[in-house]
């Protein structure tokens, strides 16, 4: 069987707006973006990138084997990694000892 052939698309003018899901995946189905195309179409919108997260810094902390093991069944309980409840956990007790402290406005 041979590849069909695909329309060429060298402008997103040549895309039809306000198809239906069906016109839409029946268009995709035929046509083909093209170097062009995507030249014209120009950078994707800042706002449409996911947001960047903010770098964090390794650090090594020491802690009882006992206690590591009941944290990764905890973690494992909530289905996320232990690492992720521990950073949890130090920002919600920052948090509180910040209030107490008269921190936090």
């Amino acid at each position: 069987m041979s590849p069909r052939k695909m329309i060429p698309l060298t402008s997103p003018e040549q895309v039809p707006p306000h198809m239906s899901e069906a016109e839409a995946r029946a268009f995709w189905d035929t046509h083909a973006v093209t170097d062009e195309y995507l030249q014209a179409a120009g950078p994707v919108p800042g706002d449409a990138l996911p947001p960047v997260r903010p770098a964090s810094t390794h650090i090594a902390l020491r802690i009882q084997a006992d206690v590591l093991q009941r944290i990764r069944v905890l973690a494992r309980k909530k289905r996320k990694g232990y690492q992720t409840l521990l950073k949890e956990f130090v920002i919600e007790r920052l948090y509180e000892e910040e209030k107490r402290e008269g921190l936090l406005g």
